[in-house]
């Protein structure tokens, strides 16, 4: 769904081309932070004595956990599990 006139979208396009390659980059990286951070905040809000595993399973289940069937995601976060244990 898009609620944005067609001429504005043009208009904000054009905006962030103007900008460097190096601004833009920034710009997707300050937003992927900020994702994270608020999918972070939720997950501790949930569990607010989670272990980071925990939040690390948390956060690889909302941004990635659609794009792999359920056997391939239950290796992953096994492997996250695993990683987090005593001399992995």
């Amino acid at each position: 769904m898009t609620d944005t006139p067609p001429a504005i979208d043009e208009r904000y396009r054009a905006m962030l081309m103007q900008r460097t390659g190096e601004a833009r980059l920034k710009m997707g990286c300050a937003m992927r932070d900020t994702a994270r951070a608020f999918a972070e905040a939720s997950i501790r809000e949930q569990a607010p004595q989670a272990s980071m595993a925990t939040i690390r399973k948390g956060l690889f289940l909302r941004f990635y956990g659609h794009e792999f069937d359920a056997s391939t995601r239950d290796k992953i976060l096994a492997s996250i599990e695993r990683a987090a244990q005593p001399g992995s």
